[in-house]
């Protein structure tokens, strides 16, 4: 397998998926300025959306979406990173995957935008804080999301949390989420996807 991403961006969450579940892959490196590979390919010719990550299976085929590339990656060994499709388990962490996708990811995306207005900016961390409160809530007595073991939805979410510094907010509101943040940060598979992503 191949997984495209670039530095810091929503792929850390995969790469991290990669790591944890320990399945051999390679890393590929894009520029998402130029739209480019390390070694210069296109990427709008391996994924016409343009953005990562993007996951290349054995035989070619890709999977793009990060919510979808990571359950794909934790079925490669069901029941380490994700629940067995079937169960509620699983339907609980395809939850957090689409809120996370839905209300964190894509609720932050006007704070990289250098065009957001201060008033703009205040709009989106307010609807952040009350995203923010609701997870919060929900690590009251979880040590993840779903409970005890780690899972891909905490993978994602630990990577948009990352982004706190470079969009200027931080977690002082919600010590359970820092907590979580700093517990999630310690394992070995996060460790391992930061340090190859320097």
């Amino acid at each position: 397998m191949k997984l495209y991403y670039a530095p810091g961006a929503c792929s850390l969450a995969s790469h991290i998926a990669l790591e944890a579940v320990g399945v051999p892959y390679e890393l590929v490196r894009v520029d998402l300025r130029e739209h480019k590979t390390a070694s210069g390919q296109d990427y709008y010719a391996i994924n016409a959306k343009g953005y990562v990550p993007a996951l290349e299976l054995d035989d070619g085929e890709r999977l793009t979406e990060n919510a979808v590339v990571l359950q794909y990656i934790a079925d490669r060994k069901p029941g380490t990173i994700a629940p067995a499709f079937g169960g509620m388990p699983r339907y609980h962490v395809m939850e957090w995957l689409n809120f996370i996708a839905t209300e964190l990811h894509k609720g932050v995306g006007p704070l990289w935008k250098p065009s957001t207005t201060e008033s703009q900016r205040m709009d989106v961390l307010q609807a952040l804080g009350r995203r923010l409160d609701y997870i919060a809530n929900a690590l009251r007595d979880r040590k993840f999301l779903s409970g005890e073991q780690f899972t891909i939805a905490d993978a994602y979410l630990f990577t948009i949390l990352n982004w706190r510094k470079a969009l200027r907010f931080d977690l002082d509101r919600w010590p359970a989420i820092a907590q979580y943040q700093d517990r999630v940060g310690a394992l070995p598979a996060v460790q391992k996807a930061m340090a190859a992503e320097a």
